[in-house]
């Protein structure tokens, strides 16, 4: 039999590592070259991998993450630590690497938001919100206390819970608030099924926090329900 035909031979395109493409198609100097943004999301990745293995490159290992969590970057941002060292390749440093990077990506997101400052509608909210629980494999209840221009205040943690539900206590959202001199809050908590539809106990819990802002002077605008990229209002819906 050929030698160049042996069944067992290696592909020489999957031998070769990202150092022996052209310079166009590696995506340290692709970034350099040609911007950020002309990069896939497998090519940033591999650019914070670094190296790949015998074998298969960085871009390879990249692909293989994102092919896990099918191409959602969103779902990516919810691995550990040890769900990222199942990975060929990725061991205890590189998958701190890529663990720090995404929660660097969050809290820019975040930074963004407040800096805006003015809440004016459902999405501002969302937007806001969604880098502190969109990605939560359980259950947080905050709430976003305003002024009276409706500009952030602060977000505040209310409770933690499980998968299945926390506990929202209308007693504590508001001696919070006024203990941050609130003239109005939203209500925000997230819905790791990726369900963003209201339960009748959060439908319970926004009626009772709605008639006690009512009762305090202090409005509750809107309650937000956030699921993965997709958001429940209940202003929106016409519900408070």
């Amino acid at each position: 039999m050929d030698k160049t035909s042996h069944p067992l031979q290696k592909d020489p395109a999957r031998a070769t590592g990202i150092k022996s493409w052209a310079a166009d198609d590696r995506p340290r100097e692709k970034l350099l070259t040609r911007g950020r943004k002309a990069l896939t999301d497998a090519e940033l990745l591999s650019v914070l991998i670094g190296s790949g293995t015998a074998g298969q490159s960085a871009l390879d290992l990249a692909r293989q993450i994102l092919a896990s969590v099918s191409n959602n970057l969103a779902e990516i941002s919810r691995l550990g630590v040890n769900d990222l060292m199942r990975f060929r390749g990725i061991g205890y440093a590189r998958a701190v690497s890529l663990v720090v990077a995404m929660e660097l990506g969050r809290r820019h997101r975040m930074s963004e938001g407040l800096q805006k400052g003015l809440v004016a509608s459902s999405r501002d909210a969302f937007e806001l919100m969604h880098p502190l629980v969109g990605d939560l494999a359980y259950e947080e209840f905050w709430i976003l206390t305003l002024n009276r221009g409706n500009r952030i205040r602060r977000c505040i943690c209310v409770s933690q819970g499980g998968v299945s539900g926390t506990v929202a206590d209308p007693k504590k959202i508001f001696r919070l608030a006024l203990e941050d001199n609130a003239s109005a809050l939203i209500l925000c908590h997230n819905h790791p099924s990726g369900m963003p539809k209201p339960s009748s106990n959060d439908n319970l819990v926004t009626r009772k926090c709605k008639d006690s802002g009512d009762f305090l002077d202090l409005p509750v605008l809107d309650h937000l329900i956030i699921a993965g990229e997709r958001y429940f209002s209940y202003a929106d819906e016409g519900l408070l």
